[in-house]
């Protein structure tokens, strides 16, 4: 039971659209993102996915609007429904989702990341 200090683990890493674990919660997984410009259309159709602005503007694209969240804000993005993340400039965001969800849901791209990479 140590404090987690998000800077410091940003500081840890370059990739973007590549989560970091940096605490486990039950089955959760608390990550850290570093997110610019676009990301993929996906769904994640057995569990809701929690984003959380710590630093930058960051959009989620839904079928019928987008939704602006702003440092200091966060989104609970429901099971199921199609969405699609992007930037403009770099942004760092915080993901609450259970252990063993990939990223882009059930669709393969390039920007599948690994799962379970601990900083």
């Amino acid at each position: 039971m140590e404090k987690i200090n998000f800077a410091s683990k940003f500081e840890q890493f370059d990739e973007l659209w590549s989560p970091r674990v940096i605490a486990q919660m039950n089955n959760y997984e608390f990550k850290l993102v570093k997110i610019k410009d676009e990301f993929v259309w996906h769904s994640h159709d057995h569990t809701d996915e929690v984003f959380v602005v710590l630093k930058g503007i960051i959009n989620i694209e839904f079928e019928d609007r987008t939704v602006e969240l702003n440092q200091g804000e966060m989104l609970v993005v429901p099971r199921g429904e199609k969405h699609k993340p992007f930037a403009r400039e770099e942004a760092q965001i915080l993901l609450v989702e259970p252990m063993g969800v990939v990223n882009t849901g059930q669709v393969e791209s390039h920007l599948t990341a690994k799962n379970s990479q601990w900083i």
